[in-house]
């Protein structure tokens, strides 16, 4: 496929003209093509498609001739993984958790293999593996093959969750709280919440079972973090993901939430089985923290109206009175307002600041006066996360909510109330132009990242989330990742500006399933990383995590990105080192990389075709 080169070039020098000569826009174009033809499984695809294709050489892909062998090297090939790690979650894996105690859902927590365990293999796709089908199709549709598991079509067959039919799984939009619908329930939210004029726009959605909550939130340009426990109702998350909603393996349990304080526009619990009324109120308390001050918090189901609902419950209403109470109680202590109740829905709003929490119990006790966004493996307590300092009784603690989209490009009052040491008004609208410079020169290379291609984005080492709002579009989500190493924390900034992310450490495994990204963005994360922990740990995680066909953008140095591709030349990734948009002089380059469509069972080559 390749174009003949003269009869003097070197053998190693003809194994990488392909990419050369095709360069990424190839790798795209066919990628494209497999996306067009609805399931996209092929390598035979792949060779018609570039039979039929004459891609031109852009002139700023040429980077590999200017570093001869050493760039055109790859590593040993690195095996395949065993059939039983298909859906493989190191952290939360089934065997090493019942280890652990029961106990408010430890077991269900993060539990991570020592190095000794760790897999250095790569997780295969099972066979029949499909592309997802684009947003908003795959909201309702996932092909069967990518999540082979039938239980909760029986364990919820009544509740509407979800359906098989043939070779696919249907999500008709139910739920166990939502019998007549998601978009029917979100109508009756918004008679309360305001959706509409874009005041609310992140939203946490706990146990979120197959996150059709956060599903048709969309409509409404709300974006949902969700998360559910890895738990007898096999592929909750991994559903989600399927589907192209954000969603993460977690629990209320032990440990604090990865999330900021004052993160989340609004909260929510439909039927998420969560104790909220135990140990003192911690799991009420914790997410008191992660909501921002005027935000809303929405349970419905037990022990909501337990009066007139505890007969189709089957509980004792003795037990379901009592529960509400303590719900009341806590909500209270926090100094939430409550703004509605009918039916199985009840809605609380946190008040604006502590000016107004004239009914706060004096006895309350406040978190200790540290970092609140210092949570990655804290213990939860149960204690009240002090509201930010305000000097006028109408001030909105944590600056005045703005609407989304002006909030996207707005700066944020976490900038602008000098709360980021280093951070200003000024640093902060650079890398918002910056990025936008960025996100420009990565889509003359990959023509299609805003096609509805890539769905399911990640960003390893967000910084002000620059990268996400440059991308921002219906047909994509980015989920924003502050590395707990990075020199500042700007995840709060991230959440100002109406998106979403997570803290995560990159030297261990992330709370997801397999195959669950379509897109992925390394900036400078090798880097960041060069002391703490193994390239090729995070690079066998980043495979584990992107889907078969996805594609990576690596941004580092030059000799990080040299390294990087020497490995991934040997996990069956396609890739191509190019000069930073600025020109060759600039010594940050840009590796673009593709993932190889291979299955379980199948023995290709990691090495080019």
């Amino acid at each position: 496929m390749a174009k003949k080169g003269n009869a003097a070039e070197s053998k190693t020098r003809s194994s990488i003209s392909i990419f050369v000569v095709l360069g990424l826009c190839c790798f795209f174009y066919i990628l494209g093509a497999w996306q067009r033809s609805g399931f996209g499984k092929g390598d035979s695809i792949a060779i018609e498609v570039t039979k039929q294709t004459d891609c031109s050489i852009l002139s700023n892909l040429n980077f590999e001739t200017h570093h001869g062998d050493e760039a055109g090297k790859i590593a040993d090939q690195f095996k395949p993984c065993d059939a039983q790690y298909i859906d493989y979650t190191p952290c939360q894996d089934q065997d090493r958790a019942m280890t652990f105690p029961r106990e408010n859902m430890n077991y269900r927590e993060r539990h991570c293999p020592p190095e000794g365990e760790k897999l250095h293999c790569l997780i295969p796709a099972p066979k029949g593996y499909a592309t997802p089908f684009p947003w908003p199709k795959s909201r309702d549709y996932v092909p069967f093959a990518n999540a082979p598991y039938k239980n909760l079509t029986v364990e919820k067959a009544v509740q509407n969750w979800i359906q098989y039919e043939g070779n696919v799984f249907r999500f008709p939009g139910g739920g166990t709280q939502f019998p007549r619908g998601a978009d029917a329930y979100i109508d009756e939210l918004a008679s309360v919440i305001p959706f509409e004029n874009g005041m609310v726009r992140t939203a946490l959605d706990t146990g979120c079972g197959v996150a059709s909550w956060g599903a048709y939130l969309f409509k409404k340009n709300v974006i949902a973090m969700s998360f559910a426990p890895r738990d007898s109702h096999v592929a909750q998350v991994q559903f989600a993901l399927e589907r192209g909603v954000p969603a993460v393996i977690g629990v209320l349990g032990t440990i604090k939430l990865p999330y900021p304080s004052g993160a989340f526009d609004m909260a929510h619990c439909s039927r998420c089985l969560i104790p909220w009324g135990a140990n003192d109120g911690m799991y009420m308390m914790e997410v008191d923290r992660v909501l921002r001050p005027g935000g809303y918090w929405v349970l419905s189901g037990p022990p909501i109206s337990w009066s007139i609902n505890y007969r189709a419950w089957q509980r004792p209403k003795e037990d379901l009175q009592e529960e509400q109470s303590k719900i009341e109680e806590i909500a209270k202590l926090l100094c939430w307002e409550k703004k509605y109740e009918k039916g199985e829905i009840a809605i609380w709003r946190k008040r604006i600041n502590h000016d107004s929490c004239s009914e706060q119990d004096s006895h309350v006790t406040f978190c200790e006066a540290t970092n609140a966004n210092n949570v990655w493996y804290k213990q939860m307590e149960a204690c009240v996360t002090p509201y930010p300092k305000t000097t006028e009784p109408a001030e909105v603690a944590g600056g005045v909510w703005k609407p989304f989209p002006e909030r996207l490009n707005a700066v944020p009052f976490r900038i602008s109330s000098g709360s980021i040491p280093g951070v200003s008004d000024e640093t902060f609208q650079e890398d918002d132009k910056l990025w936008k410079k960025h996100v420009k020169a990565y889509k003359r290379t990959n023509k299609i990242i805003d096609s509805g291609r890539y769905r399911n984005i990640m960003d390893m080492n967000a910084g002000l989330g620059s990268f996400a709002a440059a991308l921002e579009s219906p047909k994509l989500w980015v989920m924003n990742v502050m590395p707990t190493i990075a020199e500042k924390d700007t995840l709060g900034v991230i959440y100002d500006r109406g998106l979403i992310g997570i803290y995560h450490d990159w030297c261990e495994a992330f709370s997801t399933y397999p195959r669950t990204y379509d897109l992925i963005h390394a900036n400078g994360v090798f880097s960041l990383y060069k002391n703490s922990c193994s390239a090729e740990d995070i690079l066998l995680e980043m495979d584990r995590i992107l889907r078969p066909e996805g594609a990576v953008i690596f941004r580092d140095q030059i000799d990080v990105l040299i390294k990087v591709k020497k490995i991934v030349g040997g996990m069956r990734w396609n890739t191509k080192l190019v000069d930073h948009e600025d020109g060759p002089l600039v010594s940050e380059k840009i590796l673009f990389a593709v993932k190889r469509y291979w299955v379980v069972g199948e023995n290709n080559s990691a090495a080019p075709q």
